[in-house]
């Protein structure tokens, strides 16, 4: 997964939120069914924070704070991209949005926020143990780029840079049914987040076209992928924090439907393959 080296980055479609309470307006807790999650973890959040508990130690611990980076300047070109991880992030969110934006009459940006420890959004306070997720509210993609740590570590993915990419392009997934007033239709968590899935199989089979990427991604690359799709499933996750599995409480879908959404969306490269009724 090389970025071209000259390739320029629009640093501006991502802000470093650095640590504490930053971000957008609103407060209190998550109003329900109101936030997005492409980790698996925000459906679950109570048994994830189990987990997490259980196996790092304490919970009052307060978060690490770290100060905000001056984007704009670190993040220039894809040179930058392939030498920074934050950058990384930048040159992925760019050629996300650009493959939409050209897909989508009317395309409107969505910017991603890099925080840690907890933060402001429009669908009230988040902590870094949601997970990355996206808020209709403001319309904002919400990283923690810890998280790409703990994919690793508690949720037993292989990681990587594509591993990274895909659930950014994940988040941007559900921003694209925002705006094509999918949200609005009553559909069912899983069919939402499946389909967020094949969207994102459907950019990173368009990705080279953007402009970004020195070429298109490797078996390797999407390898990473799929085993992220999967790591994060419900029925793996259930089986890691609870040691059981509950198909009737699945919110996110298995890690087989998860799987074969990003594929489908991958091998096709075309949003209208992605229709929650194709994807079983």
């Amino acid at each position: 997964m090389d970025f071209r080296d000259d390739v320029e980055l629009d640093s501006s479609q991502v802000e470093d939120a650095g640590g504490g309470n930053s971000g957008g307006g609103g407060g209190g807790g998550f109003p329900g069914g109101m936030i997005l999650g492409g980790g698996g973890i925000v459906s679950l959040i109570v048994l994830v924070l189990v987990f997490v508990l259980n196996n790092v130690g304490g919970g009052d611990e307060p978060a690490p704070q770290r100060s905000p980076s001056n984007l704009s300047q670190q993040c220039r070109t894809g040179k930058d991209a392939d030498q920074s991880e934050q950058c990384r992030v930048v040159g992925v969110v760019n050629s996300i949005q650009d493959y939409w934006k050209q897909e989508i009459s009317g395309y409107r940006p969505a910017k991603t926020i890099l925080y840690s420890g907890r933060l402001r959004t429009g669908c009230g306070t988040a902590s870094s143990a949601v997970g990355p997720f996206y808020c209709p509210g403001d319309q904002r993609v919400y990283l923690d780029l810890s998280f790409f740590d703990q994919l690793h570590t508690q949720f037993g993915a292989k990681g990587g840079p594509f591993a990274q990419a895909y659930v950014i392009a994940h988040e941007y997934g559900h921003h694209v049914q925002n705006l094509l007033g999918a949200l609005d239709t009553g559909g069912s968590s899983v069919s939402t987040e499946v389909q967020a899935d094949c969207y994102a199989g459907v950019w990173a089979h368009n990705a080279v076209k953007t402009g970004f990427y020195e070429k298109p991604f490797t078996r390797a690359d999407i390898s990473e992928a799929l085993d992220a799709a999967a790591a994060v499933g419900d029925d793996r996750i259930q089986q890691r924090t609870q040691g059981r599995i509950d198909p009737e409480s699945f919110t996110h879908g298995s890690s087989e439907q998860r799987v074969n959404a990003f594929q489908r969306g991958y091998e096709n490269g075309a949003a209208s393959d992605c229709e929650p009724g194709d994807l079983r």
